[in-house]
């Protein structure tokens, strides 16, 4: 906090137990003023303070004002206190800022903030970040755009942060238009974001703008040599898949690097789910050995994007070659790849040659979902799989094997095709 040359040291504004009480008893019924000049009248401070100027602190007064949802009783103590020249302090300054801000009094935050920044105070990051926060909850997103040209005017060493904060604010919000323009004033004045920052714009077009924006975006990212991580690649895959832009999002994870070893098998099961989404069986094939070539091991997701496909299909010869697959490399089968077995068989009325299927699987595990969740946003979920999850949901306690659930369904399935033909 800068000095206040000229002006007496600040004062705390106590704040007793019967201040609490006498809060307590007056908010129901006396208008904002008498309840604020009450507060000052039993402080320590009140008095004649005509002949000079007293500096003052009465955070812990605000903050709780604020906790009580009474901004106006904050304004009033505010406006009091100044006209009997006790000036706020900093953290007064700064706790009113926030009451007003959190309590929707955007025309009286507006005021202090331009107290501060007109006077020796200047904002520290703590306090810029809360306001933002606060002005995010109510939705005033012009306020903190406002705010951030209002500190990069004055303060040029705050606006890396500023402007990151409220990037990510307008970003995770959907204001791509206010994010756009804070970036656009981040350039005009030279300056760059830090990477995690830069990375989630990518993020952000993924899921609220268009696929040009989005590229752009990554296009951006790579000017900068920054490697974008697991959450932007998924952002941006689900962006692909929602709109079927298969072979855009293959061009996509070509230059990502498919042979990014600490990303797993995102990259590669993502490749398998865009030829799987449009049964391009060759190419699904192509692309699964070129996996296994470049020293990759298929785990459970990807041999469940060739099962999807065989079993909607109707391959039953590969569906059964992928189950002896996984039974060779000690893949475990999980409750996908038991829905496309019993899809495959009980869609074509073959649920009597089911056992021919089990012997490649432990009937007696418990059900567990181990497939990445991008497949379920292109190519759904089984039948079986979605009649287990609302078993498994609605009867939690009781112990669950894949032999029980396929058992309920079978006797589903057989109930449902009796009243049909009952009719």
């Amino acid at each position: 906090m800068c000095s206040t040359t000229g002006l007496n040291l600040s004062h705390p504004l106590s704040f007793r137990t019967h201040h609490l009480k006498l809060l307590s008893s007056y908010t129901d019924s006396p208008p904002p003023s008498i309840i604020a000049r009450k507060l000052i009248k039993e402080s320590k401070l009140y008095g004649d303070f005509n002949r000079k100027i007293q500096i003052i602190d009465y955070a812990p007064l605000i903050q709780t004002l604020s906790k009580r949802r009474l901004p106006d009783i904050a304004h009033e103590i505010f406006i009091q206190t100044k006209s009997n020249n006790l000036l706020p302090n900093y953290r007064t300054l700064s706790a009113l800022l926030l009451c007003f801000a959190e309590n929707g009094f955007v025309l009286q935050a507006s005021i202090i903030l331009n107290e501060m920044l007109n006077s020796s105070f200047i904002p520290d990051l703590f306090v810029i970040s809360k306001l933002i926060s606060a002005y995010e909850k109510v939705g005033c997103f012009d306020e903190i755009a406002k705010i951030t040209k209002e500190i990069g005017a004055r303060h040029c060493k705050l606006v890396p942060v500023v402007y990151s904060l409220a990037v990510s604010c307008f970003g995770k919000n959907g204001q791509l238009k206010l994010m756009e323009n804070t970036l656009e004033e981040l350039d005009s004045k030279g300056m760059l974001l830090d990477s995690s920052t830069v990375k989630a714009i990518v993020r952000y077009y993924s899921v609220f703008g268009s696929l040009e924006k989005m590229e752009q975006a990554y296009g951006r990212v790579k000017k900068f040599g920054i490697v974008i991580d697991e959450e932007e690649i998924r952002a941006v895959l689900i962006a692909y898949l929602k709109q079927r832009k298969f072979y855009r999002m293959r061009e996509f994870l070509s230059d990502v690097g498919l042979c990014r070893r600490n990303l797993g098998n995102l990259l590669w099961n993502s490749v398998l789910l865009s030829y799987a989404a449009d049964f391009k069986m060759k190419s699904l094939q192509r692309e699964f050995i070129r996996l296994l070539d470049t020293g990759f091991s298929p785990d459970v997701t990807s041999f469940n994007i060739r099962a999807l496909a065989f079993s909607r299909m109707a391959l039953f010869w590969d569906l059964h070659l992928t189950l002896e697959h996984m039974r060779r490399l000690n893949i475990s089968p999980d409750l996908v790849t038991f829905g496309c077995v019993v899809d495959a068989y009980v869609d074509r009325r073959l649920a009597r040659n089911l056992e021919f299927a089990y012997s490649r699987m432990n009937l007696d595990d418990s059900p567990v979902v181990l497939t990445d969740s991008l497949v379920f946003q292109l190519m759904g979920k089984g039948d079986f799989h979605l009649s287990s999850e609302a078993i498994l949901e609605f009867s939690p306690r009781k112990k669950w094997s894949y032999r029980k659930l396929i058992e309920v369904y079978l006797k589903k399935k057989l109930r449902r095709d009796q009243i049909f033909w009952n009719y």
